[in-house]
């Protein structure tokens, strides 16, 4: 039996609606560290000065059992991440391989936050969370789509609101909505300054939601539960997720009696896809959105497949002819050692690796992800493409090719071992592997004339992987049936309105995004120094102009969106 006094003091010593710790049994014994114990509040924070009730929940192998403590201590103030245990997370982020269980799918993997992560990890764990913020769990569906009795099943939907600038529902002020994207909410909090830096001109209401399966939301009362199988991941998919939005906006508006309250909703990344998405299919619920760097064209051969790594291409190009020469011939050079007597030991030895390599491929994969990551997340001040190049082209004229190559190696990240690092799976790659090899097939494969050995995309393989590990075949024309794609500019100039998809055309998904203006509200901000969801960052002093007037474009934009509902709404009350 839990101590109510053990679970006080966590919570003194957290200052945190969530918190895990190790506890001891009534006989004293502690209970082994793959048991834990979570606390968690199961009340909203919209009902601020009540006595909260508290869950504690102890989870076994196929075992699980409940106590319950009620009204341990009414509370009243707004919980804050550690900084410490943000600080964890940027290191299991940064850790992370950019391919998918690199070897198998190899697609890059979209994130708003992961450049800031790779390259500046301590930007996060030095800059303290607003006190301003309040997290809240909302009590969400799990089956939005059915009837049947498992689908009215609940799991605790974590969110965050700050309502420092806000105006108040009696001015209808704005809403402006975070999507979360695949990853736990807690990096965003700090990375997508957009909200923040545009709450004051707005006076708005800030909200931050995390996708199911991410987090600390997660369904069936376990991450070991929700991920077991094909049965209970089912409900992990997009559709679930704008659903689940959808749903925490409008009890955020109906709590707050915020009924007239405008909402935009900005996503980066997967995340802005799923607010391009939200905006279409949910139009009473979102006024508009920003979809930054969100690749909706890269489904269904709208895009050519080998558009990702011929953008990384040009990155590098444009970026020095002989570090891209130097890349392009490397290929054929690691080939050739490697089918030597010892060539595996060889390049082993000239890569540093921190264990011997096994095939070639696992060195080829690990540089081509590198140069990925690099060109995706080419941002300022850094510009890793820069650094990779310089490295290359700034050894020894004597050295060969492939010391050339390790010297970008170390440029980009100066380590005691290289290629192979022992890592864990992070809870992100675990989940956006089902979401690849379910929904969001995104067929990026590597044609000629780039520099990298070709390497087409396979479906077919890539659909035997899927069955092989899930058991379930993925639906690769399910996005463009379900949300559109193909003749974009034909459908939605007449039915769509105000979305921005914002890109930087430095980024290899900048290929599957929306370039054009589709309309007079359905509108293509780009940029072409621009990166990775770079427009939604925090901005910073060192911000480029270009990167400052593409925010100003932006801004102005939603105003003007945001002008004509109240003039629309002006009308009709007064009509009334």
């Amino acid at each position: 039996m839990l101590h109510i006094d053990k679970m006080d003091k966590a919570l003194e010593q957290t200052n945190s609606y969530f918190y895990s710790f190790s506890c001891e049994h009534s006989f004293g014994r502690k209970i082994p560290s793959k048991s834990r114990t979570t606390i968690y509040m199961s009340n909203c924070c919209l009902d601020p000065g009540i006595a909260k009730t508290f869950v504690a929940k102890k989870t076994k192998p196929n075992k699980s059992y409940y106590s319950f403590v009620d009204k341990i201590r009414a509370m009243n103030y707004s919980p804050k991440f550690p900084v410490k245990w943000v600080k964890f997370m940027v290191m299991i982020l940064s850790i992370a391989s950019t391919g998918i269980a690199a070897g198998w799918t190899d697609i890059p993997r979209l994130s708003p936050t992961r450049g800031i992560i790779m390259e500046d990890p301590d930007l996060l764990s030095s800059a303290a969370v607003s006190d301003d913020l309040q997290t809240c769990y909302y009590p969400q569906t799990l089956d939005h789509f059915n009837y049947q009795p498992q689908s009215y099943g609940t799991f605790q939907q974590r969110y965050v609101m700050n309502f420092k600038y806000w105006g108040g529902a009696n001015n209808s002020a704005p809403i402006l909505a975070y999507l979360g994207a695949e990853s736990p909410l807690n990096v965003s909090l700090t990375a997508i300054g957009f909200l923040n830096d545009s709450a004051v001109s707005f006076n708005a209401l800030l909200v931050y939601i995390e996708h199911r399966y991410y987090g600390k939301s997660i369904p069936f009362g376990s991450r070991e539960e929700a991920f077991k199988n094909a049965s209970t991941l089912g409900y992990f998919n997009s559709a679930q997720a704008i659903a689940d939005y959808a749903e925490i906006i409008m009890h955020i508006k109906s709590k707050l009696r915020a009924f007239y309250s405008p909402v935009i909703v900005v996503g980066g990344s997967y995340g802005g896809m799923l607010a391009s998405w939200l905006r279409l299919k949910y139009p009473h619920v979102a006024l508009g959105a920003l979809a930054s760097s969100a690749p909706i064209l890269y489904f269904d051969k709208i895009t050519p497949s080998g558009a990702y790594y011929s953008v990384v291409t040009k990155d590098f190009r444009e970026a020095s002819e002989s570090c891209y020469q130097t890349i392009r011939n490397s290929w054929s050079v690691i080939d050739k050692i490697a089918s030597q007597p010892n060539g595996l030991s060889t390049l082993s030895m000239i890569f540093n690796t921190c264990k011997p390599l096994t095939k070639s491929s696992e060195l080829k994969i690990a540089l081509k992800n590198m140069y990925a990551l690099a060109a995706q997340y080419n941002s300022p001040p850094r510009y890793p493409v820069t650094v990779i190049c310089r490295g290359i082209d700034g050894a020894n004229e004597t050295q060969d090719i492939l010391s050339k190559i390790f010297a970008g190696v170390v440029a980009y990240g100066n380590l005691s071992c290289y290629i192979n690092q022992q890592t864990n799976e992070s809870e992100t790659t675990e989940g956006w592997r089902w979401q690849t090899c379910s929904e969001m097939v995104i067929p990026i494969g590597i044609g000629n004339g780039t520099m990298f050995q070709p390497a087409p995309f396979n479906l077919t393989s890539f659909i035997q992987h899927c069955k092989t590990i899930f058991g379930v075949l993925p639906r690769p024309h399910w996005v463009t049936s379900y949300y559109g794609g193909h003749d974009i500019k034909l459908i939605l100039q007449r039915f769509g309105s105000n979305i921005i998809f914002s890109n930087g055309l430095r980024d290899p998904y900048s290929g599957g995004g929306v370039l054009e203006n589709i309309s007079e509200s359905i509108l293509a901000v780009k940029t072409v120094n621009g990166s990775h969801c770079l427009d939604i960052h925090a901005q910073t002093a060192s911000d480029p102009e270009w990167l400052v007037k593409q925010r100003q474009t932006e801004v102005k934009i939603i105003r003007g969106w945001i002008a004509q509902y109240y003039a629309d709404l002006k009308d009709i009350l007064f009509k009334q």
